[in-house]
């Protein structure tokens, strides 16, 4: 495995110290004598869902407990804006970066600009689709989709129709969701018929398309929302339509979300939507955090199981991610397809303790 000459520097951790990792790795010290202050960029990726604004809230909360100083900036999902914010980022003379770019491809030249810096990055829920940064943070993005995939086929017995309103395409998160789901559908559920709205990760567009398909096909009995951004039109639409009816209804629409905010798992409580899978906002924070300070230390890390529960996988030469879990969330708690799913209430949830 190769490693660029930050990666290969200092201390390599290997699978059996990742306790080490997780119970703080040296957190608010100054490995090698330096004396320099461990300043971290952190720009937010957007501030217009509630994930996202979970998220802006834990990163203060763990770089206190980290004991680093942070620098924030917010690039509104623009990636121009993003790569502004890191020019700043760099005359501020941070010592890493963490970042969540929603255009996985545009952002590879300022990459390339970090790593000719020595300036390590850490990724959150995207990875690049080139370019390396020192570690990649989020979930199993094709689980995602085939989570959806497996409740909404179980529940209409593998027939019917179903919406998937889809994130960005240009973005590794709304391809791995899209593509999974499909072929979860194709291979499980052929039966059914799969409508994809691209949508941009916007609300507004996702309304309107959802409107859209209802009135060209008004028998739809499953909606896969890829995020949370579609909650709130997806419910109006149901409510308008005069869907909004107990499962045990045959006009009963399955909705499946994705992020496991505190909305959504009340959602789930009342009937209004059927399940959800739970991004870790919280963890998302902690480790993204935490693999910077770590990358600044100087340590590196290898493929294999992690003591936070989680696995580091090689995604390409020189790159890692460490893939968090990521349950399918519903009512009772039943397994799906084999499959373990946790109940609305389960005080593991992070959305239940935001």
């Amino acid at each position: 495995m190769k490693h660029n000459a930050l990666l290969s520097v200092g201390l390599t951790v290997l699978l059996g110290a990742s306790a080490t990792f997780a119970a703080g790795c040296g957190a608010g010290s100054n490995e090698g004598g330096s004396g320099d202050s461990q300043v971290i960029g952190v720009d937010y990726p957007r501030s217009d869902t509630d994930f996202w604004n979970s998220y802006i809230k834990y990163i203060p909360q763990f770089a206190d407990e980290l004991g680093v100083e942070i620098k924030t900036t917010n690039s509104q999902n623009d990636i121009a804006n993003l790569i502004s914010n890191t020019q700043t980022f760099i005359s501020q003379g941070v010592k890493g970066v963490v970042m969540a770019p929603q255009d996985t491809a545009a952002i590879a030249p300022t990459l390339s600009q970090l790593e000719s810096k020595k300036i390590p990055v850490v990724t959150i829920d995207t990875r690049p689709d080139t370019g390396n940064v020192f570690m990649v943070v989020r979930a199993d993005n094709r689980a995602y989709g085939i989570k959806a995939c497996q409740f909404l086929g179980t529940k209409l017995g593998g027939k019917g129709k179903v919406v998937m309103l889809q994130g960005g395409l240009d973005s590794i998160n709304g391809r791995d969701r899209t593509e999974a789901f499909n072929e979860c559908m194709q291979k499980e559920f052929p039966g059914i018929t799969v409508f994809g709205e691209a949508t941009d990760w916007k609300a507004d567009v996702a309304a309107s398309k959802l409107q859209t398909r209802f009135a060209s096909d008004p028998d739809i009995k499953g909606i896969y929302m890829q995020s949370s951004f579609a909650l709130s039109g997806t419910l109006q639409i149901l409510k308008q339509r005069g869907l909004q009816v107990p499962p045990s209804d045959p006009k009963h629409v399955f909705v499946v979300s994705n992020d496991g905010i505190p909305e959504e798992l009340k959602n789930i409580g009342e009937g209004l939507i059927d399940a959800t899978v739970s991004q870790p906002a919280d963890l998302y924070a902690k480790h993204g955090l935490a693999y910077v300070q770590a990358a600044i230390e100087g340590k590196t890390f290898q493929p294999g199981p992690t003591e936070h529960g989680s696995n580091i996988i090689q995604v390409r030469d020189g790159l890692l991610e460490d893939q968090l879990p990521a349950p399918l969330v519903t009512l009772d708690g039943a397994p799906i397809a084999g499959e373990p799913t946790l109940k609305f209430d389960d005080p593991s949830l992070w959305g239940n303790n935001a």
